[in-house]
Formats: C-alpha cells, structure tokens, sequence
C-alpha cells in the first residue's frame, strides 16, 4: 500500500500533467484532484470544502468586483487616454503606456488592466501605421510586474499573505511587497521599453485581427440635453470630438424630422438628437466627450446612470419577431425598457430614423439596456445575441467617488481599522449602492475558475505539507546548494517556482512554493519572510510562453505571435527579476 506522501505526489504530478495538457479546463482538474484526494483519504472529510471559505478566495473574489466598479465609472479610462499619444517615439510609447498598466495593476486585476489598456494600445498602433506586436507584449509583461507592487495586485500575494498567517501566525500587510515589488517593475519596464521591444518580430496581424473581433459599425441617434443645447454650439462643434472618438455625425433630427444636410450650422437644442455612424464603443466614448445622452436614456429608470446599463448587438433571424417591423410599431422601449439604439445592414446606410426603420433578415441591432432586461428583450424580438459583443455604459459622473471609495477601504485595511476583506466588501457595497455594479454584475465580475482553482488547492496544498511533502522537496533543494551562500538556495527556490508558473497556473504554483520555502526556512535556521517573498515574486513572473498568464493568452491573437515570441523578450526579462530581487529581498527581508 503506497504512503500518503506517496499518493501526494502522484496526484500532484497528475495535477501538474493534466494543466500543462490543456485538455481539461483548470478548474475542473482542481476539483476532481481534490475529490480523488477526499476519496484517498488525504483530505479529511470535514475539510474537502474548507477553501471556498478562506479568506483569500474571498480578497480575489472581491478585487475583481472593485476593478468592475473602477472601470465602470471611467477612472481608469480617465487616467489612460490621457496619457496615450500616437505622436510618440515608440520607446517612450510603451515606456508611459507600461507604467500606467503597471500602476493600474497595483491597485486593480492585472487582468483587467490589460483589458482597459488593450484597445488604446491597438488604436495607437494602428494610427502610427505600425504593427500592434511591437507594444502588446511589453504592455502585458508590465500589467503582470505591477501586480507585485500591493498585497491586492495578483492572486499570488494574497495567497502568500493568508498562507503567512497560517503558518507563522500573521499576514502579510498591504504594502510590505512594494519596496522588492517596486524595484522589480521599474527594472523590468526600463527592459521592456528600451531593449525588449527590440527583440520581437515587426510582424502585424493587425488586419486579421480586426477581421475577426471588429465590430459593425452603426447608425445610431444620441440625444441633446439642456446642458448642451444651451444655444452655445452647433453641430460642427463636435466634429473634433467626433474624429477623435472614431464616429461619423450624419445629420439632426428636431421635431421628429431630419434637417436638410448634415445640420453642422444648426445650433444645438434641448430635445435635438444627433444621427451618428460608428462602432458601439466608439459611440459611447463620443457620447462622453461630447455630454450625450442616447436615444431613449431618459425613460430608463436612472436615466443614462442606471446601474448596470449595457450595449449589446444581436443578429435578426429570419422569422423574428422584429423582421419587417419597426422598434417603435413594437412599442420596444415601454414594454422591455430596452432602447433600440443602433442598426448596422451590411455596412450600408439608410436616411430613416433608427426606431422607425424597418427591421430585415440579417441586420444586427444595437440594445441599450440591463443586463436582464436585453436578455428578455432579445428572447421577445426572437433574435441571437452576438456572444462577447457588450459594451459597458460609462457613468464618468461617479469617478470621483468610485476612487473616493477605493481609497478609504485600502486606508482602513493598512490602518489596520478593519480586515481587507472586510474593507473590500463595504466598497463593494457601495458601489453597488452608487449604481456602478448591478447585482448581476457582483456575480459576472469574479472569475469563478479561479475561485473554484484556488478553493480547491488549498486542502490539496495542505495535505501536501501535512504529509511532508514540502518538507522532501525542500530538503533537496537545501542539498542542491549546500556549501553555497544562503542567497543561492533563495535564487534556486525562485527559478524553480518560475519555471512551473511559466506552464501551471500561478495560483497553484503559489500554493505548491509557499510550504517549500517555510520548510527551506526551517532546515537551514533562516528567515521564512524571504523566501515567502521570493515565491510572490516568481510566481507572479510568467514571462516565457502564452499559457503562464492569462495577459499572455490575451495578446497571442491581436499582437500575432507565435509561442516562441515569449520566450525571445521573456527569458532576459526573467533573468533580470532574479538579479534584481534577490538582492533586494536580502536588503528588506535578510536572511
């Protein structure tokens, strides 16, 4: 009968088979590990479920519902846009573009950085006329390096803090990562924006790119409110807004009926909607800049502020609903609270007003509404949603006390007033008491791979050490660099973990690492806090190849790369955090 550490290995190594294969969702590898391991014996009974309620399950889950609030009241595109200029030398591009992804990650999900910073950087390429490739990578590796600044920036540090707590008696606090963290991704964005751009292929898929996930463009009515028809403007007025935002402003209707032309001497007036051509994002940020309202947004409860307000697009089948109707003889709005906002027919453009445009076969319609409500709508209509074509309405008004929140909960939690988790879930709360998450929202922000991923390794993680399974392992690497400096067995435990976060995911590197380096702390009489350290830092650097990290994933595509693109800019990037941070983890946390 084999041991249990025996047995420990063997599902370990069938975990680590299993991820790397790619065959099976990560999750589910996680959960039926620790099922097997339940079955086996080496999870006790009354512990199988015991992850889904630790509280680093519960800091990731609401790290992400904070990032949703963030980007939902546009602070985040407030600070971005206003920093990204085409104008600028390349080098000095992804320089101010990886430090804003970089401090963004600090403080929100480095996946969620890189979503907001993606499309400024595609859009910046594609007006320098270069190749999107040339900035992607540099921009991705960045958002991972920023996460290792604050305890809330990667999943990593939160599981090398709650695991602290468990084995040495207390946590980690919010910025005790920031001084190794800081000098890592200052180094590693110098690299990336002087030397590692250089050493990817000027290959571009920018057109492929944009032939797969561009979006249709629109025609689409916004209208006129009191502030900005104060008899001040006229229409051309806004054509530099209009560039800007990537839209067209095809004429204006008053009193129900389109003006002579394209309107652009005709001064703006309460109740005036603006008839304007572009893509769903693009409308929204034109609707921003310019102080727009959509179409029908007064008859939403809250009007263009509501909570949880989204564009989506679906396709109309033959037979719908809506096939040869008008939105307006369906009486759309009143009886789905659903704003007909857009049509697009095989980029052609028609001179009727949207609602009273008759729908065909084949035409893709833009929704305004909740979540819930364009759901039930599209169901009603009998059309097909466009799976991953939503587009998020910007309440810009509240950023201001989305940061305000923010802040106070992350005060509270250093102060040490109140548990991280805890001050996170009161901002969350008031977010969704601002309006800037629905309920829905609360559940569609977390990622519940990962919490199902984590909440199933952490038993497995602890039957791991409880078996002496980290003890083993770390004794062998203690013998691999006896006679050497001590710095020398931290440098290897930080490879090692590198190299299995650059194929596992690295919240199961993390947990696999963290136990090793308190067993290396313990056989050789150093300080624990290092080599914990030590594991954040390479956990979080999976720079070698597109599976590590989910931002490596998301650039393959728009960036067109090839898998062994990562390795060229990822390998020296790697070597430097290991030169970097050892000798800044000696400084702060000496052995």
């Amino acid at each position: 009968m084999p041991s249990d550490q025996t047995l420990v290995f063997v599902l370990f190594g069938a975990i680590f088979v299993l991820l790397v294969w790619g065959r099976f969702r990560y999750d589910l590898v996680a959960f039926g590990a620790l099922i097997t391991a339940a079955a086996l014996g080496l999870v006790p009974a009354d512990g199988v479920f015991s992850g889904f309620g630790h509280s680093a399950v519960a800091i990731i889950a609401l790290v992400l519902i904070v990032s949703r609030g963030l980007s939902s009241s546009g602070a985040i595109e407030l600070v971005a846009a206003r920093l990204i200029d085409p104008e600028r030398p390349l080098p000095l591009h992804i320089a101010i573009i990886a430090a804003v992804g970089a401090g963004l990650s600090a403080v929100i999900n480095n996946v969620a950085a890189l979503a907001l910073l993606m499309p400024l950087d595609i859009e910046t390429a594609n007006n320098a006329k270069r190749s999107p490739g040339q900035s992607l990578m540099p921009l991705s590796f960045a958002t991972i390096l920023g996460g290792m600044i604050t305890l809330i920036g990667t999943p990593p540090n939160i599981v090398i803090s709650e695991y602290r707590q468990y084995a040495l008696g207390d946590p980690f606090s919010m910025f005790d990562f920031a001084p190794v963290g800081l000098a890592v991704a200052v180094a590693g964005i110098i690299y990336v924006s002087v030397i590692g751009w250089r050493l990817l292929p000027a290959r571009t898929s920018i057109a492929e790119y944009e032939q797969e996930v561009r979006r249709g463009r629109y025609v689409a009515e916004l209208r006129v409110g009191a502030q900005r028809g104060d008899g001040k403007m006229i229409v051309q007025d806004l054509y530099p807004r209009a560039d800007d935002a990537d839209v067209h402003i095809l004429g204006l209707v008053r009193g129900g009926k389109r003006r002579p032309g394209l309107g652009g001497r005709e001064t703006l007036r309460p109740g005036d909607f603006l008839v304007v051509e572009g893509d769903p994002k693009s409308i929204e940020t034109f609707m921003g800049k310019a102080g727009l309202d959509f179409a029908g947004s007064e008859k939403h409860e809250g009007g263009v502020t509501a909570p949880g307000l989204t564009l989506a697009e679906a396709i109309v089948p033959e037979g719908a609903r809506i096939e040869n109707r008008t939105a307006r003889s369906l009486n759309l709005l009143h009886r789905q609270s659903v704003t007909l906002l857009g049509v697009a027919r095989e980029g052609r453009g028609f001179l009727d007003r949207v609602r009273l445009l008759t729908i065909r076969a084949g035409d893709v319609l833009l929704l305004l509404g909740t979540p819930e409500r364009v759901s039930a709508a599209m169901d009603w209509l009998g059309v097909l949603p466009i799976e991953g074509r939503r587009t998020e309405v910007i309440q810009r008004r509240k950023a201001g006390m989305s940061i305000g929140l923010f802040i106070l909960a992350v005060g509270l939690a250093v102060a040490g007033v109140l548990p991280l988790a805890v001050a996170l879930a009161g901002s969350v709360i008031g977010y969704v008491l601002l309006g800037l998450v629905s309920g829905r929202d609360v559940y569609d922000s977390i990622e519940w791979k990962v919490i199902v991923l984590l909440a199933s390794l952490i038993p497995l993680a602890e039957a791991f050490e409880r078996t002496g399974g980290a003890e083993l392992l770390a004794g062998q690497i203690a013998t691999w660099t006896s006679g050497y400096p001590a710095w020398v067995t931290l440098a290897a435990l930080m490879v090692v973990t590198m190299t299995l976060s650059d194929f596992l995911n690295n919240v199961a590197t993390t947990l696999i690492a963290a136990p090793i380096a308190v067993s290396i702390a313990a056989a050789t009489g150093t300080n624990a806090d290092t080599y914990l350290m030590g594991v954040a830092v390479a956990a979080s650097c999976a720079f070698l190849t597109p599976i590590g990290h989910k931002n490596n994933t998301i650039i393959l595509g728009p960036g067109g790369y090839r898998f062994g693109d990562y390795w060229r800019i990822g390998l020296p990037l790697e070597l430097l955090v290991i030169a970097v941070s050892v000798p800044a983890l000696l400084i702060v946390w000496p052995l």
